[in-house]
């Protein structure tokens, strides 16, 4: 019987960073998956990151994650979300080459010292004196542990749905996991149904690209992992079709037919990646819905139609794929279909996510979330905690305030699931504070001071401080008149008071161009370490204000809601909130704030809406 620190079960997303991770932090790990050659397959759709996922993606790489490096070995195109606004809700996103990254992933788990790959199946926890202590694997072999990572993804009691034909699975071309599925309804856990979907996959050689329009990558691409700097393959355009009444009337005629409204499927889905029929059904008014068609491979003709995810029988897809426009010859290469799954309740779970069974840790779909990168940070979050146990040190801790991790980690601790979890910056009160660009300036430190970060990762950062923090005192350092300011081009008052080019740095409109005017040594500086200095000098100025808003929400936690509030009719509060509010009716804020989907800025909309019905009633005497 082979003896690990620690174990790992499931090659997917967070299993990968979970090994990953308990690894670098000095364990000796065991990674079991049921085949080696499966590891690291991205189940759904070609790409890492986008709205808050992309933090998340940026968080895991500042803790020396392994998914920002692979997903740049992989990217072929990328694509950051939300560039007209802000840096604080931007999106880094890359689409990837499928094999790519999986092979990506598995070199840099065969690289990881202290790490074993393990081909099988785990069919049973094995428990000595009151704790986890290692698995059974279906071949009769026991590997024995101090920890157990349970990264199970959609596999546990798997059940794969095409209209109303089901068959068990743990997504297309693997089996389910129905044993340890059994198994663990043995322990007292609050238990429940997930489903998720994913859309027919295309052969693109009979896709008419020359009607399509086409949605090419970034010009200056941002990089998933702070280690690099350049896409490291070459770079492709995606396409863009959309729906159409005919598609929307097959839909509609066959609706019956399909898994999830023919009543064959009780699990919840992600209401936001809705399939093509849940937005038949939800946007009615809508005569189109776009769709990018993503190639998934820089030498494969499949392509995964984003956008449009099924679980209607495979005749009615080809039906309704084949009306689209650019796609009326296409050949489907394997339909969509809707997956549903098993999940535990994650308000039992500990911080580390251990569960109330000592030695045993649960990470990704398991604990009700969706997403590659929810999934991968949750694994980076087990795996080092396990190890840490079995070590004898002190785990790494996460809070709101200081990353996105640990946004979800109390979202998913402190309100539960009712459907799968997803990231949005939204969710976010320190959002200004906790941007994708600064992610390592929050967590590398604490990450090598927690032994999960190598040495190499951490000298890395620090020279990049070195140069930031140079840049930054230098500007500081450099003060300069408003007639100054005008004659570089800058927009200045006339009250004659000095000002460091640092604070000028955060006006706006302001550019790099008409400092160097001022600092022309600046011009010689990295590019990556001006902008990093410009991120953090235009947010320095509302960090206090974001801070008085958070505390404020603190101080008033206990305010009273009216009963008669209208929620539909707060301005700026979102049709989905609105809902949820109106129909769960709260008694005070923080009732409010334990709403699943609940956001700062909607708590803060219905606080400035008691304090003036207050002021209101006490008019009127």
């Amino acid at each position: 019987m082979k003896h690990f620190d620690v174990i790992v079960v499931g090659g997917g997303h967070a299993g990968a960073e979970a090994a990953a991770a308990a690894a670098r932090m000095g364990a000796r790990v065991a990674l079991v998956s049921m085949r080696r050659d499966r590891i690291g397959v991205m189940s759904c759709n070609p790409a890492i990151g986008g709205l808050g996922k992309g933090h998340l993606v940026r968080e895991i790489d500042a803790l020396d994650g392994i998914m920002g490096l692979a997903a740049d070995e992989a990217g072929i195109q990328y694509r950051l979300l939300n560039r007209r606004k802000g840096p604080a809700v931007q999106g880094p996103r890359v689409q990837a080459d499928r094999k790519l990254y999986r092979e990506a992933i598995l070199r840099l788990l065969e690289q990881q010292q202290g790490l074993e790959l393990i081909e099988g199946e785990v069919v049973d926890l094995v428990e000595e004196a009151g704790r986890i202590g290692g698995v059974d694997l279906a071949s009769g072999d026991r590997l024995s542990a101090g920890a157990v990572v349970l990264t199970a993804g959609t596999f546990l009691n798997g059940v794969i749905h095409i209209g109303d034909v089901r068959r068990s699975g743990g997504r297309e071309g693997d089996t389910a996991s129905i044993r340890l599925g059994e198994r663990l309804r043995s322990y007292d856990f609050a238990r429940g149904r997930l489903k998720t979907g994913t859309p027919a996959r295309l052969d693109g050689r009979t896709i008419n690209w020359s009607i399509l329009d086409a949605q090419p990558g970034d010009d200056a691409p941002v990089m998933m992992s702070f280690a690099n700097r350049s896409p490291k393959v070459r770079q492709i355009s995606c396409g863009i079709t959309h729906t159409n009444e005919r598609t929307h009337d097959i839909v509609r005629r066959n609706l019956s037919l399909s898994a999830m409204y023919g009543g064959h499927i009780e699990g919840v889905g992600p209401r936001y990646c809705p399939s093509i029929e849940d937005k038949v059904v939800r946007f009615a008014d809508k005569s189109e819905h776009q769709i990018f068609l993503e190639p998934e491979g820089l030498d494969d003709d499949t392509v995964y139609p984003n956008g449009i995810s099924s679980s209607l029988p495979a005749e009615v897809q080809e039906a309704y794929i084949r009306s689209i426009r650019g796609l009326e010859v296409v050949r489907i290469i394997q339909p969509g279909y809707a997956i549903e799954y098993d999940y535990f309740d994650p308000q039992a779970l500990s911080p580390g996510l251990e569960t109330a069974v000592p030695g045993l840790y649960f990470a990704g779909q398991i604990n009700g979330t969706t997403g590659y990168e929810e999934a991968a940070a949750q694994g980076l979050v087990a795996g080092s905690s396990a190890a840490a146990q079995v070590l004898g040190r002190e785990r790494l801790r996460f809070t709101r305030r200081d990353s996105y991790i640990g946004v979800m980690l109390d979202d998913l601790r402190a309100r539960g699931v009712t459907e799968p979890y997803r990231m949005f910056t939204s969710r976010a009160e320190f959002r200004l504070h906790l941007r994708a660009d600064n992610a390592d300036q929050r967590l590398t430190e604490k990450g090598f001071a927690a032994g999960l970060v190598k040495e190499s990762r951490r000298a890395a950062f620090s020279a990049k401080m070195s140069a930031v923090n140079a840049l930054r005192l230098n500007l500081e350092e450099i003060k300069v008149l408003p007639a100054e300011m005008r004659a570089a081009g800058l927009a200045a008052g006339k009250d004659g008071s000095r000002r460091s080019l640092l604070e000028v740095l955060s006006y706006p409109d302001v550019t790099w161009d008409k400092i160097y005017a001022l600092a022309p040594q600046a011009e010689s500086v990295d590019p990556a370490i001006r902008d990093q200095v410009w991120c953090d000098a235009l947010y320095a100025q509302y960090l206090d204000r974001q801070e008085n808003d958070a505390a404020g929400l603190t101080r008033h936690a206990d305010t009273p809601i009216p009963g008669e509030i209208d929620y539909r009719a707060l301005p700026g509060l979102s049709t989905e909130l609105a809902t949820k509010l109106d129909r769960l009716r709260p008694a005070s804020l923080r009732d409010a704030e334990g709403i699943e989907g609940m956001t700062p800025a909607a708590l803060i909309l219905v606080l400035a809406h008691c304090r003036k019905a207050e002021k209101a009633r006490a008019a009127h005497g």
